[in-house]
């Protein structure tokens, strides 16, 4: 800070016109009337760094398998310290088998119009984190989750932090959810996520961030399904005409499937694991395949389930005989009448930070298809930037960007807030 501006900003502390918060020679972050430039929020990120990188540490090296109930508890334990320690209002969701849900607001029985997911939950064993513990590499943060989705979580809560110190009641219109079973499908929290959706006027998720100032507009829906058929058994070499093969069968229904494939509209169809038979000198008398489906809107949803149910009722091997079980799981995440104006406000939002927002679209599913269904305007993507989740080695997040993104997240909510 310049001398010159130092006797200015003394002036106006002296009128009552400026507070100063965690003035630094190389951060000088300024309030005018309660708020805080523009430009200074990624500088007063900045300097919380240290503490968000602790909090950070903390998390990534907890086991939370999606399986691990104890660890998955334990990050959501941390996490309400946190948030009450923001005098905020902690509900929550015991479960028996999977990690508990943790439901928070600024009030109890405040209606806020802002819904964030975030789950607590990895796709990694117990044990991983001793093994791979959080580590720093150059910009780059390394561990179990850190990128799914453990540094969102730390964004979430400073993205607050700063609205609540700076005097916004902006903080007032979230509505946290934090899951414990995301990466298994949200078996327990869908219907938490559904019901706080209600009277929802946007809806953001914090999976990671893309590249390049990326955040996620589309997302396609996911199918499960299984074919299990049924054959008969005979010796392949003495009387191979008495069996009734149901790897034929399979092999069969495996090549219509994947000619359902349409890439150009988005769908996607993959056979994703076979297994069958009993020896190689027998005819298989069962087969099983199972599937993966990806689709951009409900009406290809539908479709596709007619079309798989109808190759599952199709008899190509006589004597053979097919069961289907399996549904679109997962909707997809589609843009409804006010995702234009969400992703116009968090566009302007990352304008006034030095941001140029660009629209994504994956086949990945994530909770925000929940919001998306229940008719609420939804945008994924608003984490901190990060890359390769699920990777045994590879997963980071960008450390360069932790607190643009953290500070785009508190613009976006501050903007909405302002929203009609």
């Amino acid at each position: 800070m310049t001398k010159r501006l130092e006797c200015c900003m003394e002036l106006l502390i002296q009128a009552g016109q400026v507070q100063p918060l965690e003035l630094t020679k190389r951060n000088p972050v300024i309030i005018y009337k309660g708020v805080i430039s523009l430009n200074q929020y990624e500088a007063y990120l900045e300097d919380k760094m240290p503490e968000m990188m602790n909090l950070l540490e903390e998390l990534v090296n907890i086991d939370s398998g999606s399986y691990h109930k104890e660890g998955v508890d334990k990050v959501g334990a941390v996490l309400r310290k946190e948030f009450e320690d923001l005098e905020m209002d902690v509900l929550v969701h015991r479960e028996s088998e999977y990690g508990n849900h943790l439901e928070i607001k600024a009030e109890k029985d405040s209606d806020p119009k802002i819904i964030i997911i975030a789950h607590m939950d990895t796709v990694f064993p117990e044990g991983e984190a001793e093994k791979r513990p959080f580590k720093l590499i150059g910009d780059k943060a390394y561990g179990p989750g850190v990128s799914d989705e453990k540094a969102s979580h730390v964004s979430v809560l400073y993205a607050l932090k700063i609205l609540k110190e700076r005097g916004s009641d902006a903080y007032k219109n979230v509505h946290l959810i934090f899951n414990s079973d995301e990466e298994i499908g949200s078996r327990k929290s869908k219907a938490i996520i559904k019901e706080a959706s209600k009277g929802k006027k946007f809806s953001l998720v914090v999976e990671s961030g893309r590249p390049d100032d990326g955040i996620v507009t589309e997302r396609k829906g996911i199918g499960r399904f299984i074919f299990d058929v049924k054959g008969k058994s005979a010796h392949a070499g003495v009387e191979p005409e008495r069996g009734r093969s149901a790897i034929d069968e399979l092999a069969h229904k495996v090549v219509k499937l994947h000619d359902l494939n349409d890439y150009e509209r988005g769908l996607s169809v993959n056979v994703g694991l076979i297994d069958g038979g009993i020896s190689s000198n027998t005819v298989a008398p069962d087969a099983e395949a199972q599937v993966d489906v990806r689709v951009k809107n409900m009406e290809q949803a539908k479709e596709i389930t007619a079309k798989i149910t109808e190759i599952a009722e199709e008899e190509e091997v006589q004597g053979t005989e097919t069961s289907l079980s399996g549904k679109i799981g997962r909707p997809p995440m589609e843009k409804l009448a006010g995702t234009e104006k969400l992703i116009e406000e968090i566009k302007a939002a990352g304008e006034e930070l030095g941001m140029s927002i660009r629209e994504v679209s994956t086949g990945g599913g994530s909770d925000a298809a929940y919001t998306s269904t229940e008719g609420v305007p939804t945008v994924d993507g608003m984490g901190p930037l990060g890359e390769f989740s699920h990777s045994e080695t590879d997963e980071y997040i960008d450390l360069k960007t932790f607190p643009k993104r953290t500070a785009l997240l508190a613009r976006t909510i501050e903007r909405l807030s302002k929203v009609e």
